[in-house]
């Protein structure tokens, strides 16, 4: 009876850390996304002076 109520504080604590993975990863992919169109732009004006 123990074992299970381990098993499932485990999953609990890897189901908490993988939201707050796939949480951040979603702020960090919009993060380079403004960053790689920034970067675009900011080429694409200095090709064109």
């Amino acid at each position: 009876m123990r074992t299970l109520l381990w098993i499932g504080i485990i999953l609990i604590v890897l189901w908490a850390l993988a939201w707050l993975v796939f949480r951040a990863s979603g702020f960090l992919i919009h993060l380079l996304l403004i960053v790689g169109v920034i970067l675009l732009i900011a080429s694409l004006v200095r090709r064109a002076t």
